[in-house]
């Protein structure tokens, strides 16, 4: 049996140079998979950081409840956390990848649904690093 896949701290995105880098850099890239966009960003890996960090963003604009907005955030993080071995895995020992999921849609939808594509969306993200 193979151990539980997890979401660590380290894992976040906290750096507001990394993020200003993700989304201004202009050598980052975005993909969509309704109601989901990934923005990733290549990077050199860097000794004690994790090679994958995720930030996850939910808009105001299309959800005024923040009980909403952290429900969507709780899917995302789940889809993720279960598939996130595809990118980990695939990824060169001296690579590290920026990665962040946007939330395109103004409805919330089943959790299935998010799990599927949130799984196309990384295997597309490694097939182009």
């Amino acid at each position: 049996m193979t151990a539980p896949a997890t979401f660590q701290k380290e894992e976040r995105i906290i750096s507001k140079k990394l993020i200003d880098e993700l989304f201004e850099g202009g050598h980052s890239h975005s993909l969509a998979a309704f109601p989901l966009r990934v923005i990733y960003l290549k990077k050199e890996h860097q000794e004690g950081q994790p090679p994958v960090q995720v930030l996850i963003s939910v808009s105001k604009r299309h959800f005024h409840h923040a009980v909403d907005r952290n429900r969507v955030k709780r899917q995302i993080r789940e889809a993720y956390r279960h598939h996130k071995h595809l990118l980990s895995e695939g990824i060169e020992p001296q690579q590290k990848v920026a990665v962040a999921f946007i939330w395109l849609s103004n409805q919330l939808v089943p959790s299935d649904l998010i799990n599927s594509r949130m799984k196309s969306l990384l295997e597309k993200v490694l097939h182009r690093l």
